[in-house]
């Protein structure tokens, strides 16, 4: 695995996920591959916790209770500069994903990710360009989710500007929104 590492190869990952049950199983699985690990549930304390002892690594979920994970990721890098940075989300868009690389992350995977995903995507500093672009184009289900996504990010999450943005009934916008991304 590339990157930093303590001096046993193990790396110190801050993981951030308000559902405490599946941070536990994650962090579990993670720390039985040696890494150590810690955990936190808000934003306030991931960054409590980073500032005592700055982790090689940081698990971030996009949709925290109180805010989002796109917000640690500046302040993590700027205790770090090295950081590896993950998002894991189950509301999986484009924009997120493009917003997420440029504030500094460096992966961002869609829940549920297995641990060996997650490590592979810490494991990664680099782009592949060897990547080939997929042979189907998005559905119009899925078009739609990802405009709708967009234009959400756009409005910093205000679901009443997005929907008079989309020209759409608050509570339409927030039906859509209730349900998963639409599969490819």
């Amino acid at each position: 695995m590339t990157g930093v590492t303590t001096s046993s190869g193990a790396w110190r990952i801050l993981l951030v996920d308000d559902d405490p049950a599946y941070g536990d199983v994650l962090a579990r699985a993670l720390a039985r591959r040696g890494h150590e690990v810690t955990q936190a549930t808000t934003i306030v304390e991931a960054l409590a916790l980073a500032e005592r002892s700055p982790p090689d690594a940081a698990v971030l979920d996009l949709k925290l209770g109180e805010g989002s994970g796109l917000s640690l990721v500046q302040p993590l890098k700027t205790l770090n500069p090295a950081m590896t940075i993950l998002l894991l989300t189950g509301y999986a868009s484009i924009a997120t994903a493009v917003e997420a690389i440029k504030l500094g992350a460096t992966h961002y995977l869609p829940k549920p990710a297995e641990v060996d995903d997650i490590l592979v995507a810490l494991g990664q500093r680099e782009g592949n360009p060897e990547i080939t672009p997929p042979e189907d184009p998005m559905s119009v289900d899925r078009l739609e989710w990802e405009h709708i996504q967009q234009v959400l990010q756009a409005h910093d999450g205000n679901i009443s500007a997005t929907a008079r943005a989309l020209k759409m009934h608050r509570r339409t916008l927030q039906r859509k929104l209730l349900k998963r991304p639409v599969k490819e």
